[in-house]
């Protein structure tokens, strides 16, 4: 499945082959991406041709100020014709959402998607309504303009994103197939879609039963636990970011065939969920940054020996 949906996403989007890995995990999982870039390297494009490979309704909201949560979740609105009141949904009732520049909305309008985020569902003055199978929040946001007119995600809301993904600069030859591939848009190759609910579902069931022995559970718990005891740590991550490593962990195992988790699907994911989730001593972030301490914290746990690959 990996290799099937990153060819078709590297038809359109060069180069992004580990965050497309961890959107396919999330999806798996049920979990939600935070990716944060400078403009122009292709966080949008990533996730509209994500959405498109795996076969679900997009819809997208470009977040600013003005923005209200009934923009987002929807409203009752009154019909002159029939003279009722009407739900109008709004496009959060889709299968990938893609929230653009989260963080030039209001705290109250990111605060729309918490409800959605973590219960699938969405209340429109006092009606609830379930949303669809597949359900997946992807969200962006420019670091680079974080003093301009923005509104910095609280950790309540950065809690609901299973992943936060840094988007780098691509490679000199990536670089240069992106400019190639403008270059020659009539020879481009259309992503299709591969993937199917069905197919979904399936994969859903299959990766939930990827075995966490214990002694890989307690691992995850003393790492989540090591967090909050780091002396350049003030504030550490949650029994949440616990499952979320767990279900991230079981993702990389079926991704690679595998049916249980071992250390090295923990250290590889541990990054992408728990970066996000810390939040530094002032004296420590002038020195150290957030992945340095996840290192340090690696290091001092000690590996399950019997598990070592």
């Amino acid at each position: 499945m990996k290799q099937l949906v990153n060819k078709e996403v590297s038809k359109t989007v060069i180069g992004r082959t580990k965050e497309t890995e961890l959107l396919l995990i999330a999806l798996l999982q049920g979990g939600h991406v935070l990716i944060e870039s400078v403009p122009g390297t292709g966080k949008t494009l990533l996730a509209k041709t994500f959405a498109g490979v795996a076969g679900g309704k997009f819809k997208r909201i470009q977040f600013t100020p003005d923005v209200l949560p009934s923009d987002v979740t929807g409203l009752h609105y009154f019909n002159p014709e029939t003279h009722k009141f009407e739900l109008k949904k709004g496009p959060v009732m889709t299968n990938f959402l893609l929230a653009d520049e989260i963080n030039r909305a209001t705290p109250r309008t990111q605060s729309s998607l918490l409800e959605v985020m973590e219960e699938r569902q969405v209340t429109i003055d006092g009606t609830t309504i379930q949303v669809d199978f597949p359900f997946m929040v992807i969200a962006t946001q420019n670091p680079v303009e974080s003093q301009q007119g923005t509104f910095t995600l609280p950790f309540a809301q950065l809690d609901r994103f299973m992943f936060k993904l840094p988007a780098d600069y691509p490679s000199f030859s990536e670089e240069t197939d992106i400019i190639n591939q403008w270059i020659k848009q009539s020879e481009k190759q259309e992503p299709e879609s591969i993937l199917s609910v069905d197919t979904l579902e399936d994969a859903v069931r299959k990766v939930r039963e990827v075995m966490v022995h214990k002694e890989m559970a307690d691992y995850i718990v003393e790492l989540i636990r090591a967090t909050r005891e780091h002396v350049s740590v003030e504030w550490g991550a949650s029994p949440r970011a616990g499952v979320a490593l767990v279900k991230a962990a079981q993702g990389s195992a079926f991704l690679e065939g595998r049916h249980h988790v071992v250390p090295e699907d923990v250290k590889k994911m541990l990054r992408y969920v728990l970066a996000h989730r810390l939040q530094l001593t002032a004296e420590a972030s002038l020195t150290k940054s957030t992945d340095q301490v996840l290192d340090e914290i690696i290091q001092s746990v000690d590996t399950p020996v019997e598990l070592r690959l």
